[in-house]
């Protein structure tokens, strides 16, 4: 017996594809507009412990280079 033709894209020309966008358009546009003021809210503080992140991991104020403050050695070289 001979197996009928199946298309392999037909769900993404379905009605029910359409529903289905349409209700997850719906669905994020409330979702965004009802907790925008809860995400802003957060912001603030979101700075704040921002601050303490960088300094912990931004990799130091280039200490162990050449430092603006160090002296020259008798020989010339500023190591």
């Amino acid at each position: 017996m001979a197996e009928p033709a199946h298309e392999p894209n037909r769900w993404f020309r379905s009605r029910s594809r359409l529903a289905l966008l349409a209700f997850l358009a719906i669905a994020g546009f409330f979702l965004f507009t009802e907790h925008t003021a809860h995400v802003l809210g957060v912001l603030p503080y979101l700075l704040l412990l921002a601050c303490p992140l960088i300094h912990a991991f931004h990799g130091g104020h280039g200490h162990g280079g050449h430092d603006e403050h160090t002296p020259p050695r008798a020989d010339g070289d500023r190591r």
